[in-house]
């Protein structure tokens, strides 16, 4: 059950868990997303910097970033498979231009990246003030109030969503609008995005939707098309946030195989509690053996 996670988090009647699911296929990469979200939450600009490799404005998720589009340029020959990100000028790409005959044709990746809200949330089991906490819709959300800068979190996020403002300290990153949730309302970056790249919902419905459009798209000839993040046995226990990629994650920044940072901290903590009981056994028989 999708609610499990709330209920273990000590919410008594939970209502079903909700999430993304982010279709990339159909994204176009018109930012409406960032812009929706950083006017909801009042987000302070970052900079809007170019890379100078790319339409992308904003680089990376981050305190001030709780939406990214990420823009992939790809030189991907006709009928093959893509040989990788490539240096284009994309004011050309734009124009058509890019590409010479018989060098195959040019396509953007497009993928609204946004904090995964993991089933297993590291970021969750490191905070030592309780400034994360798992609301009843399963989400993972940071209060501001009582976060007091220690970073913890930031190094347990398998994902690099979680970032500290600069000047300030604390932790920030999306909490699916939860304030919007409360009140019936669909999150901000969904309601927004004008193609339903972007589909907020409950997730197991999310899961059925997207399985059925990785066998539509697949039915059509795009073999390349696969789910990041929708597989409740993977290394997060699946994400409250998840992906229909057309390549492989790496491509679109993401880690191919995440894992909960701290998945091995219960085994480390009873070694550590066996070798502290082992030395203390050593120092009583070493005192009890001295002469008197």
């Amino acid at each position: 059950m999708t609610d499990d996670i709330a209920r273990a988090a000590g919410h008594t009647d939970p209502p079903p868990r909700v999430g993304f699911f982010t279709d990339t296929s159909v994204c176009i990469g018109c930012k409406a997303c960032e812009v929706a979200c950083k006017e909801w939450n009042a987000i302070p600009e970052d900079g809007l910097e170019l890379t100078g490799m790319s339409y992308d404005n904003t680089q990376a998720l981050g305190a001030d970033t709780w939406r990214h589009v990420a823009f992939v340029e790809q030189r991907r020959p006709l009928g093959g498979a893509a040989s990788g990100a490539v240096d284009v000028d994309v004011f050309d790409a734009a124009r058509g231009l890019a590409t010479s005959p018989g060098s195959g044709e040019l396509r953007w990746l497009m993928s609204s990246d946004v904090c995964k809200h993991c089933t297993r949330a590291a970021c969750l089991d490191v905070c030592p003030t309780g400034s994360l906490f798992r609301t009843e819709f399963g989400t993972v959300v940071v209060q501001e109030d009582i976060c007091n800068g220690c970073g913890y979190c930031v190094t347990a996020c398998p994902y690099g969503v979680i970032d500290q403002r600069p000047g300030d300290g604390r932790a920030w990153k999306c909490t699916l609008c939860y304030d919007r949730l409360g009140v019936g309302m669909e999150p901000a970056c969904a309601k927004a995005c004008p193609t339903d790249s972007i589909q907020f919902g409950p997730l197991e419905e999310l899961r059925e939707r997207a399985a059925d459009r990785v066998a539509r798209l697949h039915a059509a000839g795009v073999d390349d098309a696969r789910l990041y993040g929708a597989d409740p046995e993977d290394g997060v226990g699946g994400d409250g946030a998840f992906f229909l990629l057309l390549d492989e994650p790496e491509v679109y920044g993401l880690p191919p195989d995440p894992v909960v940072t701290t998945r091995d901290l219960p085994a480390m903590w009873r070694h550590a509690a066996a070798a502290a009981a082992s030395l203390a056994a050593l120092v009583v028989v070493s005192f009890a053996g001295r002469p008197r």
